[in-house]
Parts: C-alpha cells; sequence; structure tokens
C-alpha cells in the first residue's frame, strides 16, 4: 500500500507544531494535503535523511539542489506558502530545542528515521560551497567572488539579458510594458543623476560587474572611469566591451580589490551590489576607504540590499541556504545601520531612496530568462547549479514582496570644511528625464 505521503505529512506536522499548506506527493506515488495549489515533490528517502541531519534551511536546500525534492505548479506560490513555516512564524512559535522537548515531537522524529531508511548522512551537492579560513580578509572575498560570479559569462547572459547588469533595474509605471534591459539602462541612469556626473570627471566603479555602469557613464555622461572587479571572468567580459565600443581611452576595467586602490582621488563612486560582500566587521573600513577616495564635494552612491531589523541583533544569522550556495560570506545589514556607518566615516548622507519593489520585478524577469532556456543553463553549468539559482531568484522575489528584505540607493557626499556640498536646494525627481 502507497501511503509515504500521509505518513510524512503527519510526522512533519507534529514535528512542526503547524499544518504543512502544501499537498505532498511521495516516492512511492502518494498523495497528501491540499488538492488544490502546488505540490512539494518528495522525490526519494534520501531527501528525509538531508533533513534529518540538517534540519531547517540547509536541509532543504541540499534536498532541492540534489534533485531530491521539487516543487509541482507555481514555486512563487510554494514558497510564499512555505514561508509561514520556514521564515514568519513569529515571536510565539517554539524553537527547535523546545519542539525536541515535546515527547510527540520525539516520537515523531524517530518515525522519520525509519521512514527515510538507512540514517546514514548524504553527501553534499558537490555546489555547495567548503568553509575555509577567516571572513572578509582579501583572499576569502575574492574566492567568495569567483564562486559566484566565475559560473561563466554564457550563463549570466541567459539570465541577465543582453544588459548584463546583475543589480535591481528600475521600472517604469506600469511595470509590463517595460523590457529588462530599458529598465536595467534608466536604473544606470538613475545612479549617473544622483552623482551629476559631468564630462571630464572621474568615476570609480566598484564591483564594475561586467562593465555595464562602467560603460553607460563613459558613454552618456563623459566620464573617465575606472571599474574594479574580483572576477577574472567578469573583468575579461567587461575589457572587451569596452574595446567594442571603442572607449578604451576612457574605461579601465581591473581586476583589483577596492582596499588596493591608490590613484584617487575620484569626484564620484558607485557601488552597486557590492557592498554585501563587506560584511559588518569591515564595513567602517570600506567607507572610510571610499571617504578617502573622493575630492571634497564628491559623491558615493551607495545601492544595496537590506534586511529588517531584529529585536535581539545579537540573534541574527545569515542565510543558511545563500551562505552555502550563492553568495558565500554575504552580510545584510538594515538600512539604518549602513547610513550610521556612512556617517561615521565621514560622509553627509543626503538622499535615500527605496527601491524594494523594483527587485521583485527584476528577480522575476530572471527567473523567467532561466526557465524559458532551462536545458542551456543546465548544459552551461550543472543541474544543481541551475536548480541553485531558480530557487535563490524565485525565493528572493517573495522576500522582496513580503518585505522580508529590502534594497536601498544612498546618495552620500563628502561635504568640504565650508559646508557646501554642492546639492541643490530643493529635492528633485531622480526618476525624470533630462530637459
Amino acid at each position: 500500500m502507497a501511503d509515504a505521503a500521509p505518513r510524512l505529512k503527519s510526522l512533519l506536522e507534529q514535528a512542526l507544531g503547524a499544518p504543512l499548506p502544501v499537498r505532498i506527493r511521495a516516492w512511492d506515488g502518494s498523495p497528501a494535503g491540499p488538492s488544490h495549489g502546488p505540490t512539494l515533490v518528495v522525490r526519494n528517502r534520501r531527501a528525509l535523511r538531508r533533513l534529518l541531519w540538517k534540519p531547517g534551511e540547509l536541509g532543504l536546500a541540499r534536498a532541492w539542489v540534489a534533485g531530491d525534492l521539487d516543487v509541482e505548479g507555481d514555486l512563487y506560490a510554494a514558497l510564499d506558502l512555505m514561508s509561514g513555516l520556514v521564515w514568519e512564524r513569529g515571536e510565539d512559535a517554539r524553537t527547535l530545542t523546545q519542539a525536541l522537548r515535546d515527547p510527540e515531537v520525539r516520537a515523531a522524529i524517530r518515525g522519520l528515521v525509519k521512514l527515510g531508511g538507512l540514517p546514514l548522512p548524504p553527501v553534499p551537492p558537490r555546489e555547495e560551497v567548503r568553509r575555509r579560513g577567516h571572513l572578509h580578509t582579501k583572499h576569502s572575498d575574492r574566492r567568495a567572488v569567483s564562486h559566484h560570479y566565475d559560473v561563466g559569462n554564457d550563463f549570466y547572459e541567459l539570465v541577465l539579458g543582453p544588459s548584463m547588469v546583475y543589480s535591481c533595474a528600475y521600472w517604469p509605471a506600469p511595470e509590463p510594458d517595460a523590457t529588462l534591459e530599458q529598465a536595467q539602462r534608466d536604473k544606470l541612469e538613475l545612479v549617473c543623476r544622483k552623482l551629476d556626473l559631468r564630462p571630464g570627471q572621474r568615476l570609480l566603479d566598484v564591483g564594475c560587474g561586467w562593465g555595464s555602469m562602467a560603460l553607460h557613464a563613459a558613454r552618456e555622461h563623459g566620464v573617465s572611469v575606472v571599474g574594479v572587479t574580483l572576477s577574472q571572468e567578469q573583468a575579461a567580459y567587461a575589457r572587451k566591451r569596452v574595446a567594442d565600443e571603442g572607449l578604451t581611452d576612457r574605461v579601465e576595467i581591473r581586476v583589483q580589490d577596492y582596499r588596493d586602490v591608490r590613484d584617487g582621488p575620484y569626484d564620484a563612486v558607485s557601488s552597486i551590489g557590492m557592498a554585501e560582500h563587506v560584511g559588518a566587521l569591515r564595513y567602517l573600513a570600506y567607507a572610510r576607504d571610499l571617504y578617502a577616495l573622493l575630492v571634497p564635494g564628491g559623491r558615493l552612491l551607495n545601492h544595496q540590499i537590506a534586511r529588517r531589523p531584529q529585536n535581539d541583533e545579537s540573534a541574527y544569522t545569515v542565510n543558511r541556504f545563500i551562505d552555502a550556495y550563492v553568495f558565500p560570506d554575504g552580510e545584510l545589514a538594515p538600512i539604518g545601520t549602513t547610513v550610521t556607518q556612512l556617517e561615521r566615516a565621514g560622509f553627509e548622507v543626503r538622499d535615500v531612496e527605496s527601491i524594494r519593489e523594483h527587485y521583485a520585478h527584476t528577480l522575476r524577469r530572471w527567473v523567467a530568462n532561466l526557465e524559458a532556456d532551462w536545458a542551456r543553463a543546465v548544459d552551461l553549468t550543472s543541474p544543481g547549479r541551475a536548480r541553485v539559482w531558480r530557487l535563490y531568484m524565485a525565493a528572493s522575489a517573495v522576500a522582496f514582496e513580503r518585505n522580508r528584505i529590502g534594497v536601498n540607493q544612498v546618495l552620500a557626499v563628502k561635504t568640504p570644511a565650508s559646508g557646501d556640498a554642492g546639492m541643490p536646494l530643493r529635492a528633485r525627481t531622480w526618476g525624470a528625464a533630462r530637459p
């Protein structure tokens, strides 16, 4: 008799202390749970062993990446429904330690062990990062960046599209009428307007990616740009784009840590989607390094993902899935913390813009690109790597939509001793077209 799914559903609900909001189908073909909506497919007993050895996000991630778990139907809906168990259980939800004191929960876990078969720990998927050394040294940052960005430029072209911009786009209303490329161009132009770039100025683009910001600033605003990245593949791709556009006299792409840039001063600095890699312990030093590289009156545009503040900040831990498979050593801080650190470094913060909803739109477009050319994505990387990216981007879209994380552009100025920051007296609409 095929009854694995009903047994699994009952055992999981006992262990979690809450009903499962999605349908389950087990390896023996048996279903259980709501008949409508998405279905969580447990392909084999190994998925249970992964969860038993690593309860929580890491065990789920390993099962997903290995193909032991899958979702049939709307992935976004499944993630949204499951978020109540994974992210949003609230302060009154019992912790795992509390749950393990419950005799019924301990009996449920024994039942899962029996259902899962041999209790040996499965080998983690090969896509998982093996942690070594200290956080946020130059060597560890280079290794982390390589893990994430040196997947292959062809893969990133497939996901990101022709713009090759790997950060939140800036969408007009209504969003469905715009292309991803148009929205990314609008974001780059937004950054340039906030920095008030003018012909002849020098711009440092920290974490320059595949060169899109550097190219846009040089081509559309006549500035000279130095872009720095730790990724060899990104640098090679960006340099070719620069040469193809005939901008080698105005754009230089370096494989260099921002901490090693010594040829300031610059009139402006852009840091777009890079500061998440800096880490809390080094963030003040990061801000001071950029401050030192600017001329008096120079501007910094810091574009960065933020998390919600916690009641107990010491209790915050990184997302295990993202840390193990996507951004090793990545850390998110609340926007208030970021603003405070920039001010401690000497900056005057002049503008903060939240563009949280824009990132949800962007991620959904990236997921659509990936799903539309899935077979090629697998060929370019691996089945596990493609699954990492699909889950990471879809889950991130839901997180932005549910306000679990946000993204902000902070405009800061190295205000000179005279106090003249060179800013307009009235607030401007940054996204408006130039006359």
